[in-house]
């Protein structure tokens, strides 16, 4: 009994302790509003920042169903890498570029930012979604031509065109002794196969990496033999790197099989022409001896070179030559580098616009330059590659090397270029 008195005595004390001291001094009142001003403050800052609208998003995203994705070239998204541009930037610049894995790492799309003309697409390419359309594996497309008709195809195990005898809808030609037969197509009487076996695939692994001024991608093609078209088997890497001022591509073949196997590659971007006034864009070339192509319609090599030195058609001089109405289909080979700069070097220069384009080949395995510019269409092809036309072609003699370079059992080759994007320049600076 005693013990309960003392209990309800103490309890009485702290009540009216707890009168006295904290809700007679106000402390409670206090506590309460400085939660409260606290509580606005935290909710403004966040709605300032945007947070309250994207969670009020979000949840309305996650009551939708979820829409599938559109279908992708290849079956596989299409990759984007992207920059933001420098502000109030005075030169040139890279913005993105848009890669498909899902056919061979074509490079279907780069936009620049130029000072006099701001936001520009540099590939003669539709967009994505007619892409997608037309990169559908039939008709046209069949082997994955229409890759060739649109950004920038990378060719492998070969690049440009090989002709043989007719063997239905393909073709047959040799190396060492040894049958190949690929699928081709009819021209001019011929059967050709043109671009490579690597068009139409799909990469066994894909990834991106964002850098601090751009990003890279990379994917891997377990090509096999090429369904039984290549002496021996073939992995593919194909890396590309985005920064502000350059472009750089590498590409690695290695031969994954138990023989020795030929292996070609190039690349070839169509460069979309930003002004309408040929006579504003000059291109320079790193040689005067190109391919002799006596048949038009099939476009089979002689086995001769021919010199295009001081004729309308020579574009080698450091100040480039205008395009003006002169049409271009032709292959130039015996390239020269000019001392101090990493390799050959392609430039074309758009006046009007004041940019130009210029691409270093970095690897001596480049033999070749194939070069493209209807007189009547708004691009110039631009195809640096290891391998001449028709490199296994008996047109050749013993002694031209005519550019696929031996593969041994577990070795690679590299095929790698640089393209940057540059401004007006000093003329020293620009044609040294």
């Amino acid at each position: 009994m005693y013990l309960r008195l003392a209990t309800q005595r103490l309890a009485e004390m702290g009540r009216q302790l707890w009168k006295q001291v904290v809700l007679r001094s106000g402390v409670v009142t206090i506590a309460a509003v400085v939660l409260v001003l606290m509580a606005l403050a935290i909710g403004w800052r966040a709605h300032t920042r945007g947070r309250f609208a994207r969670l009020k998003a979000d949840f309305k995203r996650s009551d939708r169903p979820h829409a599938p994705l559109p279908p992708q070239p290849g079956g596989q998204d299409a990759l984007m890498l992207e920059r933001s541009a420098i502000e109030g930037g005075t030169v040139p610049q890279f913005l993105s570029a848009t890669l498909l894995p899902g056919r061979g790492m074509n490079v279907l799309q780069i936009t620049a930012r130029l000072p006099k003309k701001g936001v520009v697409k540099l590939l003669d390419s539709p967009a994505l979604e007619e892409a997608t359309k037309r990169m559908n594996g039939t008709g046209t497309d069949t082997n994955g031509r229409e890759s060739l008709a649109m950004g920038g195809a990378i060719e492998a195990p070969w690049a440009g065109e090989i002709f043989g005898t007719p063997s239905g809808d393909s073709l047959v030609t040799s190396w060492r002794g040894t049958n190949v037969k690929l699928p081709a197509e009819r021209r001019g009487g011929t059967s050709v196969a043109t671009g490579g076996l690597l068009l139409s695939r799909a990469g066994t692994s894909v990834k991106t990496n964002v850098m601090p001024d751009g990003g890279e991608a990379e994917a891997v093609y377990e090509a096999g033999d090429y369904e039984g078209a290549w002496p021996s088997r073939m992995q593919v890497k194909s890396t590309l790197q985005l920064s502000s001022r350059a472009l750089e591509m590498k590409v690695v073949a290695t031969n994954t099989g138990d023989t020795p196997q030929p292996v070609g590659i190039g690349w070839r971007p169509r460069f979309a022409l930003v002004s309408d006034d040929r006579g504003q864009v000059t291109l320079r070339l790193p040689s005067v001896m190109k391919e002799e192509i006596p048949d038009r319609r099939s476009g089979a090599p002689s086995g001769r070179l021919v010199s295009v030195e001081g004729t309308p058609g020579d574009f080698s001089p450091r100040a480039g030559t205008a395009l003006k109405n002169l049409s271009l289909n032709d292959t130039f080979v015996h390239l020269r580098q000019i001392s101090l700069d990493s390799g050959p070097v392609v430039e074309l220069w758009d006046a009007a616009n004041d940019f130009g384009l210029r691409m270093t080949m970095l690897s001596p395995s480049i033999k070749a330059v194939h070069v493209e510019a209807p007189a009547d269409r708004k691009f110039v092809l631009i195809e640096p590659r290891f391998n001449y036309d028709d490199p296994f072609g008996h047109e050749w003699s013993k002694e031209e090397n005519t550019g696929m370079v031996t593969v041994e059992p577990g070795k690679s080759v590299q095929w790698r270029i640089r393209l940057e994007i540059y401004g007006p320049p000093a003329a020293e600076d620009r044609y040294r």
